[in-house]
């Protein structure tokens, strides 16, 4: 690898996959995603452990009250998400 500044790429690293990927655009939110499946969890789990990470990484680009978008493959169905825009005032857990 060459360390000069024009060089066209700052690294090339070589992936290495198991059997979980997580992706993000801090390493640390990637690794609080990857945390959550070696304990176990889901992809949505890791997904929500890697936006709870973000917020603390990059207040200025994610955070609590953020749009959400998400299609899941879960119970032999593919499932939507689209949690964008205001909650209305009247909403109700029991409506759902």
């Amino acid at each position: 690898m060459k360390f000069d500044y024009s060089y066209p790429y700052s690294s090339q690293r070589a992936p290495v996959f198991a059997k979980n990927v997580v992706s993000t655009s801090h390493p640390l939110a990637a690794q609080a995603g990857l945390e959550m499946l070696k304990r176990g969890g889901n992809a949505i789990d890791a997904a929500v452990a890697t936006a709870m990470a973000l917020t603390v990484l990059e207040p200025t680009s994610n955070g609590i009250g953020a749009d959400s978008f998400a299609l899941v493959w879960t119970g032999g169905g593919l499932h939507g998400l689209n949690a964008s825009g205001r909650s209305p005032i009247g909403l109700a857990r029991e409506r759902y």
